[in-house]
């Protein structure tokens, strides 16, 4: 049996006196998000806040790239017009979210093709064990197939990029030389198969090297517990639910958001506790509350939940309901205005593509002269 060793994490948090420890180097922070167009709260909470605080928290020095994966939409069914209309709607929701095109590099990764050049050098050494391990694509299939559990799926739903898209993505990190990635937990698997790809490039194709070629990416884990379902607290928020009272997104009204906020599930137990395994709905809307409040532990959401003292369910809902207006009200303005501002999203994103294009092709230069393709 295949056993994946621990990656190494750091916090948000923690990052800058990470950095300070890292004499004469610099960090560079790679992500990427899928191109669905206007993303939910579970998307900014668990992503996107996290790399706009990045900015914020790394040295100046430290290259910040923030990447649309097209390539991995193509995992799954798409349509053409669709697609083509997401991924601006994905950019104008990261600007209008607070990512800064003078801090960071942000670009279409379809649009730069080193990315799959590398994939496939690295596909080429990929023991197909480790991709077996992979555990993303059958809860893919679940939601596609409209299965009721990820044992209703089997091989044969099953396409080749859906299964190999953890090779691309490793390629989109190492094309970078990637130092840190933020993070999910449910990401960590995949982040220590590029770990692996990497250390297995490096042995094979090391000789007269100093030191490895490929950097080690580790991981910034999201501060923020993954946010779910407002209709069914055992699931994860995601876009593909069929109900649309199941997550709030960054386009609806305040009156939608209070209304879903309202008949969010959550339980008959009396009092306000912070407790995820026995009290999922009450402890997403505290982790939602705690998270525009800038609580994270366990320990901040738990004292979070103490000031409900005496109070009840609809205080809480209140209270998050404001705090997701509020804490949307510029970002929502931002995102109408950018989103008809195609001129401007499309040089933003060539730009972003340039720059991402001279380090990528830099790395896949070197690389094909390691394993003698030029």
């Amino acid at each position: 049996m295949l056993v994946f060793r621990t990656t190494k994490c750091i916090s948000n948090s923690s990052f800058r006196g990470f950095q300070n420890k890292r004499l004469n180097s610099h960090a560079v922070i790679f992500s990427g998000i899928q191109p669905t167009g206007v993303p939910h709260l579970g998307n900014y909470l668990g992503a996107i806040k996290n790399w706009v605080d990045l900015q914020y928290t790394s040295s100046p020095k430290d290259v910040l790239i923030y990447s649309i994966v097209g390539w991995h939409a193509l995992t799954l069914p798409q349509d053409p017009a669709q697609l083509r209309n997401a991924k601006l709607e994905t950019a104008a929701s990261l600007l209008a979210l607070g990512i800064d095109p003078k801090r960071s590099i942000l670009f279409h990764q379809d649009e730069v093709s080193e990315h799959l050049s590398l994939s496939w050098i690295l596909t080429c050494m990929t023991p197909m064990g480790k991709l077996k391990r992979m555990t993303t694509w059958k809860s893919k299939l679940v939601t596609v197939r409209n299965a009721n559990v990820e044992s209703e799926v089997d091989d044969s739903m099953l396409n080749l990029g859906l299964f190999s898209y953890p090779v691309l993505q490793a390629a989109d990190i190492l094309a970078y030389q990637t130092t840190h990635v933020p993070v999910g937990e449910d990401q960590l698997q995949h982040l220590e198969l590029c770990r692996d790809l990497a250390e297995l490039f490096n042995k094979r194709h090391q000789k007269n090297q100093q030191k490895p070629f490929f950097t080690l990416p580790q991981a910034i884990l999201t501060p923020c517990p993954r946010i779910l379902s407002f209709r069914d607290p055992t699931q994860k928020m995601s876009k593909s639910s069929p109900n649309a009272s199941s997550r709030i997104t960054l386009v609806d009204s305040p009156e939608v958001i209070r209304k879903i906020i309202r008949s969010a599930v959550t339980d008959s137990t009396s009092g306000i506790t912070y407790d995820p395994l026995n009290r999922p709905g009450i402890s997403n809307l505290l982790t939602i509350l705690g998270s525009f409040r800038s609580l994270r532990s366990s320990e901040e959401l738990s004292s979070l939940a103490s000031e409900y003292t005496g109070k009840g369910t609809a205080n809480l809902k209140e209270d998050v309901a404001d705090a997701i207006v509020e804490g949307w009200r510029r970002p929502r303005s931002e995102f109408e205005r950018l989103r008809e501002d195609k001129d401007y999203l499309v040089t933003v994103l060539e730009e972003g593509r340039q720059r991402a294009e001279s380090i990528s092709r830099k790395t896949l230069n070197q690389v094909k002269s390691l394993i003698g393709l030029q």
